[in-house]
Formats: structure tokens, sequence, C-alpha cells
């Protein structure tokens, strides 16, 4: 007999993960709590070909092993529910750890996602450094972070490898 771990691919759970989310958020107007950033951390290894880390206490969620582009890499998600970024903010960021970029993942009420955007650490470093609040707590907007950061993946078009090249 098959143990129940060989049953599902990871691909399926995420899937069944993104309509209980779905479901949840809309029977309960809440959000399911942690699903987002499971997902996301998914959605940004598979589009972005990134190798998730077994231990993240090093403060990255994953590695790009081939290619071109930073190569610790912090992963954030938010999932956008009325196409309203204002007051919308990122999760704490971990400013104080060895990291090279910090990539956001957009979901839609579905939990799919559209877009991801990827910012370097000294872009996010020398926006925070004007405002000494927000640089202890590693706090900023999803709008400030797509002013400065670079889209590189969309639902449309996919991977644009040209994002990191010098």
């Amino acid at each position: 007999m098959t143990s129940s771990t060989s049953v599902y691919s990871v691909d399926k759970l995420i899937e069944q993960a993104r309509q209980l989310a779905a479901d949840f958020k809309k029977m309960t107007g809440k959000p399911l709590p942690g699903v987002s950033n499971e997902i996301a951390e998914h959605d940004a290894a598979k589009f972005l070909r990134l190798e998730l880390s077994e231990d993240r206490s090093d403060g990255y969620d994953a590695t790009r092993e081939l290619g071109v582009g930073p190569k610790k890499v912090q992963i954030k998600a938010r999932t956008i529910f009325n196409d309203n970024y204002r007051g919308q903010r990122l999760g704490q960021l971990k400013l104080d750890k060895d990291w090279d970029s910090v990539v956001l993942v957009l979901m839609n009420e579905d939990y799919q996602a559209f877009e991801i955007y990827e910012a370097t650490r000294d872009d996010i470093f020398d926006n925070l450094k004007d405002n000494s609040s927000r640089m202890k707590r590693g706090a900023m907007s999803v709008a400030k972070f797509r002013n400065i950061a670079t889209l590189v993946w969309t639902k449309e078009d996919g991977l644009d490898t040209s994002a990191w090249r010098e």
C-alpha cells in the first residue's frame, strides 16, 4: 500500500488550497490565515525558477541557482480582493538577514498569481533609509514596492528574464 504523501502532488494540493482559501473568503469575508504565503512561495518557485529553501531562518525563502538575477530571495504575498492597492502592506521585511532581493506575488480573489515583482536589496534600503521608523520595522506598502520593483512575471506573458540583465 502506498503512503498518503505519494497520492497527492504538491501542485494538486496547492490548487486545492487555492480553492479552499477562495471559498473561505467568500463564505466568511475573511482570508484563511497563512495560506496565501504558501501558495505564493509555490508560485514564485514555479514561475521564476527558484529553489525553495528548507531552512527559512537565514532570512530568505528561496534561491535562484541558474541564470542571472539576485540569488537569495525573500518571498512575500498579497491577495488583492478589490483592485485597490491602497492601504495594502507587505509582510515585514527581514532587513537584518542576508538576502539579495524580495519578490512580491500578487494574487487575485481566487488566489491565482497575476503579477510578480522583484526589488533588489539596494532598492529597498535606498527607499527605506529616508524613514527610520519604517526602516526599523521593515515596513513598506504594496504601492511603494511596485514603484521601486521590476515586474518580472505576468499571467499573460510569463517570465521576463531580461528584467535581471545588467
